[in-house]
C-alpha cells in the first residue's frame, strides 16, 4: 500500500509540474516541462549522492579511519542482504544521519559525529538499520526525484511570473492568476513531497527495526535525536534546507505536528509504531522515553551483537571514543 501511495504521489507531482508548464506555455509548455523534468532527473540519478554529501560536509571513512562504525555498517548490511555501502562522517554536533545513492550498489550512509557521541552503540545500530532500510526500499532515489521535481515546480512558477501565463491559449490567468500560481504551486509541490517523505519514513522504521532485530533500539534513538534537534543547530542543513527530508529526523526544526507541512512523521507516532512492532516480534517495549517531557530514552538490555560496546552495562553516550 505504501508503494502504491508513493507512486500516486509521484504521479501527482509530475502532473502538477506539467500543469504549471501548461499555464505558462500551453501544450508546448507542458511538453517542455516534461522534457526538463526528465533531464533534471537523469542528472540527479547520476550525481545526487555526490551533491548531497558535499552540501553536508561529509567525508568518507574506512576500516582504518573509523573501524567501529565501518564494521557495524558492514554487519548490518549483511543482515539486510545489501552490498556494503560507502560510509561517511559529518563533523556536526547534532545527532543525525541519512542515506543516499541511486541504488543499493551505489549507496552511502552518512552519520554525524554528534550521533556517535550522544547515542549508545545499540541506538546507533538502530539508526544505521533505518538508513539501510531506505537503501533496500530504493527510497534514496525516490526522494531525490521528488526533491528535483518539487524544485523545478518552484522554478517554473517563478519563471511564469515574468510571462503572466500563455496569452495565446486564452487561459485568462492575468496578474492575479499568475500570483496565485507563483504562491500555490510550490506549496502544493511541498505538500506532495512531504507526504512521500513521511510514507517512506514509516516503512524504513519498520524494516530497520527488523534488520537490527530490536525495534526498541531505534525508538530510543529517535527520542534522543529528536530532543537534540530542538537545541543543537545543524548549520550545513540550514544552508541547504532542500536536503532536510533525507535525514532520519528533521535537522531544521523538531516539529512534532504530523501535518502536511512537516518533512517527517511525528516522533511520538514513529515510536508507537516501533513499540507495536516490538510486541509483534515478541519483545517487551522498554524504549521510547517521555518525548513530551524531553527525557532521554530508557536503557535497553545489554544483549545482541553490539552489547560489547557498552561500558559497565550503561547506555552512556559516546561508546566510540
Amino acid at each position: 500500500m505504501n508503494y502504491f501511495r508513493t507512486a500516486m504521489l509521484l504521479a501527482g507531482l509530475t502532473a502538477l509540474f506539467m500543469g504549471v508548464g501548461y499555464l505558462i506555455g500551453g501544450q508546448s509548455g507542458a511538453l517542455l516541462a516534461l522534457l526538463v523534468a526528465g533531464g533534471m532527473n537523469i542528472f540527479a540519478y547520476w550525481n545526487s549522492d555526490k551533491m548531497v554529501l558535499s552540501m553536508n560536509g561529509a567525508q568518507e571513512v574506512d576500516e582504518r579511519t573509523a573501524p567501529d562504525i565501518h564494521s557495524m555498517v558492514r554487519e548490518l548490511a549483511g543482515r539486510a542482504q545489501l552490498p556494503m555501502p560507502r560510509v561517511y562522517l559529518m563533523d556536526n554536533p547534532q545527532p543525525n544521519a541519512f542515506a543516499t545513492g541511486r541504488n543499493p550498489e551505489h549507496a552511502a550512509v552518512a552519520v554525524t559525529t554528534g550521533l556517535l557521541q550522544r547515542l549508545s552503540r545499540e541506538e546507533v545500530a538502530g539508526v544505521i538499520a533505518h538508513e539501510l532500510a531506505h537503501i533496500k526500499n530504493h527510497d534514496t532515489l525516490i526522494m531525490t526525484i521528488t526533491a528535483t521535481i518539487a524544485g523545478a515546480i518552484s522554478m517554473l512558477a517563478q519563471f511564469g511570473m515574468f510571462f503572466g501565463g500563455n496569452r495565446e491559449n486564452n487561459n485568462g490567468m492575468g496578474m492575479i492568476g499568475t500570483l496565485a500560481m507563483v504562491i500555490l504551486a510550490p506549496i502544493a509541490a511541498m505538500i506532495v513531497q512531504m507526504a512521500i517523505s513521511r510514507t517512506r519514513e514509516y516503512s524504513a522504521d519498520n524494516l530497520g527495526g527488523r534488520i537490527v532485530g530490536n525495534p526498541d533500539w531505534l525508538a530510543s534513538a529517535l527520542v534522543k535525536i529528536s530532543n537534540a534537534a530542538h537545541v543543537i543547530p545543524n548549520e550545513d542543513a540550514e544552508r541547504n534546507p532542500a536536503t532536510a527530508h533525507m535525514f532520519i529526523i528533521n535537522p531544521l526544526s523538531g516539529q512534532r505536528m504530523d501535518n502536511l507541512f512537516s518533512t517527517h512523521p511525528a516522533t511520538e507516532n514513529r515510536i508507537a509504531a516501533l513499540q507495536e512492532l516490538a510486541r509483534e516480534m515478541g519483545q517487551s517495549s522498554r524504549s521510547g522515553g517521555d518525548f513530551r517531557s524531553g527525557a532521554s530514552a530508557a536503557s535497553v538490555p545489554a544483549s545482541g551483537p553490539w552489547a560489547s560496546g557498552r561500558r559497565g552495562g550503561s547506555t552512556r553516550s559516546g561508546p566510540w571514543g
